[in-house]
């Protein structure tokens, strides 16, 4: 049998990192066709100024302002977002001419466009422009270079913004004949960002239009409203480039002004260029791969890049920022940062920068803290010191606790702590039931279930920060919250499924994307649980039972039912690398002693959802998440758990990987192989030292040492095969899930038959119906209780132990008319209302068109009889029904 040999080489401080030369691999275009929301332009790492073409200002590929498949741009604007998946920015639009034009596209091709890290060049062919773009971290640079003309004119546009981004006030003002000033304040994603800039020009400019509302006002060197835009016309120069600075700043005038001081003081634009270039081969260059195929050192290379793009810095030059709470603050001695995608990027991006970024990874943790303050709550989703309150969960306490727990500091502890027990105590979302009830009911709230695992995960991440800090009760509290998952666990389907009512919400189709899932259905969400992997694997039915599930989530029909939801891409079967529910889940073999199917579909993934095209991204790059999922997946381990210090093996992907840590240490990962191309681990050892374990620490990864995996042609018998050799210990004490019930509806005639059940065997149910909270004093369960009038039950679970369960509980109504409905269009599967009786059943719906009570139609009369089964006279015949401006309800 063949082997191959792969060695993490110890990193010798003594040894200088070689020039790093990968910048040559970066193809910023990755990404920027079908839904990667990509934009190529000029940034610097983590940088404020993303200067990049727009293309369109409108639909959902618009997010980044820029699309591969359109043929024309309006102009070069300051700021982007990566990846995401809602357009905002695109402020401080500046568009080159050779005539004052109104609003009109200029055209350009492919073939004539060029973009690397830190530089974006494009020939507008109906203008004879060469325009070109780069950066520095908080000052956008453009040259272009006009044909001999004496109507050479740039324009600068503040009406322009991404998505459905409109301006509260906007100002420009004329600062002599070489500069130019102004604000832009807009309410978007971001309810009210304000962005101030200062542009400065190489040569003067000889006159200049003022234009509101696309009327010219003249030669008017000061200009207010919501739609105002200036034109600069330029002489006839010896040398036809006209170099323009933009610094911006959340602050005011000076803060802009003083950027381009501090970061871009001269005219040389080769030479920032190539600032960038070296700044960009630096942090590229932490990780290393000497040699490997072509493309897929472009693909990981920019996987890198974007990686490297976001969160954005926020602070000024000197410091100086706008907070949360829109006053000027000064961060003390750290560098505050903005847009903070927090349900992606806890996942892949900021894992990646404890390892590449620690100093960077602090400042974030710093940045969150100090939101904290200036708005009263950790964030969610952050951009521009706004709350969005986009996603779920409160994705900030990951963050916080994977940072302190890999030994990142210089933030205060305790803060960190209550900042994060503040977020777990708030009452909306769902977090006042999820308390209450143990879980988060689907009648209640929205995206039940998704809520319900994420905040279980967030508690275990709080209980461990406890732990750390010898917070004893708060670390009990949280563990038992850590195990909510129970409660929307169901053995007899073995899926995380929504109950309404205290019930399981049927029809019941586990690849279905209902309201109850954010961006998925029950086979992507049902493994969310990185916390307590070895428990689940023991509800789902021990190991082998676990990894047949998972075989069966790789191998069935890629085919959704529900709600068709754009952000479920790149399935196969039905796990979907293009949205991040799914990224830790090609690991949890590892978990379950058969490693080998870990590396098979990881290649899979890898080889087929990544390529080097503009097409290459298999879903929304969401702030690096994407991205930073493939680095590690290259490297071959992957954090399934932040907040646990330990990192699943994978497949490394170049037969040489040199990780370099901010501490000098390096990490080499290096393959040798002989003969055939195996793939299948046989032996391991980490300095020497033979590993069992399909594991690696954070401390080995960051302190350097070799590890050396022995590879053959069919998986080893005995290397990671043992389901209990993973590091952490499942959680020790676990709760009695809550009791459910079943009955056929929740309204009735004359009266029903109410079950209440223990999902797992074993516990006994007791309950009451007169309001009061049930014990073991309580009626036993012991048979369907008969109910003839409207009767609200309240229930629990109690062990052999005598341990409880949280309160179930489930009102039955009695309908007080007789009649029954014949439906002749068939309702929605997404929105049942409890089935063919919904429309007469008594029950009404609320506000929120995700809740229970609702009944849906899609694009079809309603068509129904209502039969009063006797002969009678009506007085009024009402429907109710709801409508939800720009909701996405189908």
């Amino acid at each position: 049998m063949s082997v191959i040999l792969i060695a993490l080489a110890c990193a010798p401080a003594l040894r200088a990192r070689p020039i790093s030369h990968s910048t040559k691999y970066v193809n910023p275009f990755i990404g920027t066709d079908a839904h990667g929301h990509t934009f190529p332009g000029a940034s610097l790492p983590f940088g404020m100024v993303q200067l990049s073409p727009d293309t369109r200002v409108a639909g959902w590929d618009a997010c980044a302002g820029y699309h591969y498949s359109d043929t024309t741009l309006l102009g070069f604007s300051h700021t982007h977002l990566s990846g995401t998946g809602v357009a905002d920015y695109g402020d401080i639009l500046v568009t080159p001419s050779v005539r004052i034009r109104q609003n009109s596209a200029l055209r350009f091709r492919h073939e004539s466009e060029h973009a690397e890290p830190g530089y974006y060049q494009v020939y507008l062919p109906g203008e004879n422009i060469n325009a070109e773009l780069t950066a520095t971290e908080r000052v956008g640079v453009h040259r272009y270079t006009f044909p001999r003309t004496d109507t050479a004119t740039i324009t600068f546009d503040l009406h322009h913004g991404l998505g459905p981004d409109s301006v509260i006030a906007s100002e420009m003002q004329i600062v002599g004949d070489h500069e130019l000033q102004g604000f832009r304040r807009s309410s978007g994603w971001a309810k009210d960002q304000l962005v101030y800039f200062y542009a400065q020009f190489s040569r003067p400019f000889s006159r200049f239009v003022s234009l509101i509302d696309d009327s010219l006002t003249g030669n008017d060197p000061l200009i207010h409203g919501k739609n105002i835009r200036m034109s600069l016309r330029f002489p006839p120069a010896r040398k036809p480039g006209i170099i323009v600075k933009v610094g911006l700043s959340s602050v005011g005038y000076d803060g802009a002004r003083n950027n381009i001081a501090a970061e871009a003081p001269g005219w040389n634009f080769d030479l920032v260029k190539k600032h960038a270039e070296k700044i960009w081969e630096r942090e590229l260059g932490k990780i290393e791969v000497p040699a490997g195929p072509k493309n897929r050192l472009v693909t990981f290379y920019t996987a890198l890049y974007h990686a490297l793009l976001t969160p954005n810095i926020e602070s000024d030059a000197d410091g100086r920022y706008r907070g949360m709470d829109q006053r000027i603050h000064t961060a003390d001695h750290f560098t505050m940062y903005t847009v903070f995608s927090l349900w992606d990027t806890f996942r892949a991006e900021h894992p990646l920068c404890t390892i590449l970024e620690p100093d960077r990874d602090a400042d974030f943790v710093k940045s969150l803290l100090a939101k904290y303050d200036e708005s009263g709550v950790l964030p969610v989703w952050e951009l521009a010191s706004n709350e969005t309150w986009t996603m779920i969960g409160y994705h900030a306490v990951p963050v916080i606790t994977d940072a302190f727990m890999k030994g990142i500091r210089g933030f205060d502890p305790e803060k960190a702590f209550n900042a994060m027990n503040h977020s777990a105590m708030m009452d909306h979302y769902g977090l006042d039931f999820y308390r209450k009830f143990g879980y988060v009911p689907g009648d209640l709230e929205g995206e039940s279930v998704s809520k319900t695992l994420e905040y279980a995960y967030d508690d275990w991440c709080i209980a461990q920060m406890a732990l750390a800090l010898g917070r004893t009760a708060d670390y009990e509290y949280y563990l038992l919250r850590a195990q909510s998952y129970r409660n929307v666990f169901d053995p007899a389907t073995g899926f995380m499924r929504a109950k309404e009512n205290g019930c399981w919400v049927t029809p019941f189709d586990p690849k279905s994307v209902t309201v109850h899932y954010t961006e998925a259905n029950a086979w992507q969400y049902s493994f969310f649980v990185p916390h307590d992997i070895s428990n689940l694997i023991s509800d789902m039915g021990g190991a082998a039972q676990f990894c047949a599930r998972l075989d069966s989530l790789f191998s069935s029909p890629s085919v959704l039912s529900g709600r068709q939801q754009a952000d479920i891409t790149g399935l196969i079967g039905q796990y979907a690398q293009g949205n991040e529910p799914s990224h830790h889940v090609a690991y949890l073999y590892d978990y379950a002693g058969e490693p080998w199917k870990t590396r098979d579909i990881l290649r899979i993934i890898m080889d087929s959802l990544y390529t080097p095209f503009p097409n290459g991204l298999c879903g929304n790059d969401d702030c690096g998440q994407m991205s930073a999922w493939y680095v590690f997946g290259a490297l071959g381990f992957y954090q399934v758990c932040p907040g646990k210090p330990e990192y699943a093996i994978g497949c490394p992907r170049f037969p040489k990987m040199i990780v370099h840590p901010e501490n000098g240490k390096a990490l080499v990962i290096e393959t040798r192989s002989s003969g055939d191309t195996p793939r299948y681990i046989r032996r391991a050892m980490f300095n020497g030292r033979t590993m069992t374990k399909s594991f690696l620490t954070h401390t080995q990864i960051t302190e350097g040492g070799r590890l050396t995996f022995v590879l053959g042609n069919s998986p080893s018998e005995t290397w990671g095969t043992n389901p209990g050799d993973y590091p952490s210990a499942a959680i020790p004490q676990r709760i009695v899930p809550v009791p459910y019930f079943t009955a056929p509806g929740a309204s009735f005639a004359d009266s029903t038959a109410v079950s209440l059940l223990s999902p797992v065997p074993g516990p006994e149910v007791y309950y009451t119906t007169d309001s009061s909270t049930p014990s073991p004093s309580s009626i036993l369960y012991q048979h369907p209780v008969m109910i003839h009038a409207t009767t609200t039950f309240r229930a629990i679970a109690v062990d052999a132990d005598g341990r409880r369960s949280g309160v179930a509980q489930a009102t039955f109504s009695k309908s007080a008319q007789r009649k029954k409905i014949t439906l002749l269009t068939r309702f929605s599967d997404q929105y049942t209302g409890g089935g063919n009786d919904a429309l007469i059943d008594g029950l009404r719906g609320g506000l929120d068109f995700r809740l229970g009570p609702w009944q849906g139609y899609e694009q079809v009369d309603l068509d129904a009889i209502v039969d009063l089964e006797k002969i009678d006279t009506l007085t009024s015949v009402s429907l109710g029904c709801l409508q939800d401006v720009n909701s996405w309800i189908f």
